[in-house]
């Protein structure tokens, strides 16, 4: 049974994680002030190290909702692609990754421009979090290379991970690429259609 003050303590939690997760949205990851996320949480500066320790952790909870959120567009990507080749599958779950991304730049970026302190592991559950990315797309690949030994799928699965990443990436940045946005798809079905040609 949860104690009053284990209640209150999830229920500020809560509160900042909210207000942090619309501050991202709004401003990104950079623009977090521990003052502003007292006054839009109702609480004092102090209580935030009371809930979280420190900024970090507190971006890293909302990193958490965040991927779920991306996780489930990305899963609904696989069922309405059920019965497609599987680089018609794995195009289609990039195009989901892609429609994320930009109808969420902000907090997709805080995914991965959160810097963690050097000697900072990645928690597991944010591991995990990343690893149910990676099992969709190990689906379809083990489809398209079944002589391929197991770790080398696995190394595969990341790379063409990081290569739709990077080209979402640069796309929506379009200062750096030069890629006008409604071109990033074609380049996407482009590149796995490349990648995954046996």
């Amino acid at each position: 049974m949860t104690s009053k003050a284990e209640q209150r303590r999830a229920e500020l939690r809560e509160k900042l994680v909210g207000a942090a997760e619309a501050r991202i949205r709004e401003a990104g990851v950079t623009s977090l002030r521990a003052r502003d996320l007292a006054k839009d949480a109702g609480c004092a500066v102090g209580a935030i190290y009371n809930a979280f320790d420190d900024l970090t952790a507190l971006v890293m909870a909302v990193n958490g909702r965040t991927f779920q959120r991306l996780g489930a567009e990305v899963e609904a990507a696989v069922k309405a692609s059920e019965g497609a080749s599987p680089s018609d599958r794995l195009i289609r779950m990039s195009e989901a990754y892609l429609d994320f991304a930009s109808a969420n730049n902000l907090l997709w970026r805080a995914l991965f421009d959160l810097e963690l302190p050097a000697d900072g592991e990645v928690p597991d559950w944010y591991r995990a979090a990343l690893d149910r990315l990676f099992q969709h797309i190990a689906g379809p690949v083990a489809e398209l290379f079944p002589d391929q030994p197991q770790q080398e799928q696995a190394l595969t699965v990341r790379a063409l991970f990081s290569s739709v990443h990077g080209i979402v990436l640069l796309g929506l940045e379009n200062r750096i690429s030069g890629v006008p946005p409604q071109e990033i798809r074609r380049m996407i079905a482009l590149v796995l259609s490349r990648l995954t040609m046996k």
